[in-house]
């Protein structure tokens, strides 16, 4: 039996985002074809050994300061796991910190671990609402609300246009970014369960090798009844 394992990085304090309706997703869909996928949840004070994916999801900022302290020890293995080709995902204050640093509109400045060449500034304005973006990997669906604003920079690209909604910064229609197999996005509520597409991109990549297609037609209609929907 083939085996996935997967590293949820602080989930008892970065989870206000449905971000385990993101864990499921993946399990579920590891499960209906037979392939097992191994769960371990590194909390504050844990080691973190080789996974073939991390996913961090999101937080308020006081969460996020307590995680950016502890995710700096481990920057240079998660470099190093980037580079030999792990799958990361970072949902909106997981995506902050995948990059070099997030400083919040009020308080101190948070280092992030620089897998994504990307930075992150507060502002006074919150974005919140449905958004669609078009990617290379087809359209994506989610919902966002966060007053961050994030730039990218040298190799990291992003994951696409924004169609409806903010995106990255609300200025220049892009949202999420990838560099190698490192995602982020600020799409959630919950992100995988609504863009299966992805989450089989997400695990491909891990595999090294395609799926088979499941009978996603309640995804589908699911997926479709939120394309281009208005705020």
């Amino acid at each position: 039996m083939k085996t996935i394992r997967l590293a949820h990085l602080y989930p008892k304090l970065l989870n206000i985002y449905g971000d385990s309706g993101n864990i499921l997703t993946l399990k579920k869909r590891c499960e209906w074809r037979n392939i097992e996928i191994v769960v371990d949840e590194i909390n504050i004070g844990s080691p973190i050994s080789e996974h073939d994916i991390y996913f961090i999801g999101g937080g308020q900022d006081l969460q996020q300061i307590e995680v950016s302290k502890e995710l700096y020890k481990h920057k240079n293995f998660l470099e190093q796991e980037r580079d030999k080709g792990a799958v990361f995902l970072g949902i909106c204050g997981g995506y902050q910190l995948l990059g070099h640093y997030y400083q919040p509109h009020i308080g101190e400045k948070l280092k992030g671990i620089s897998l994504l060449d990307a930075y992150t500034i507060g502002g006074n304005k919150r974005f919140i609402g449905n958004v669609t973006v078009k990617t290379e990997l087809g359209t994506l669906v989610g919902f966002e609300n966060h007053s961050g604003q994030t730039y990218l920079q040298g190799e990291t690209k992003p994951l696409g246009k924004v169609v409806i909604g903010n995106g990255n910064n609300g200025k220049d229609k892009t949202e999420g970014a990838r560099y190698k197999n490192v995602f982020g996005t600020y799409l959630h509520g919950s992100f995988l369960p609504k863009n299966k597409n992805f989450a089989d991109y997400i695990l491909e990549l891990a595999l090294g090798e395609k799926l088979e297609p499941l009978d996603d037609k309640i995804e589908n209609i699911t997926h479709q009844s939120l394309i281009n929907k208005a705020y």
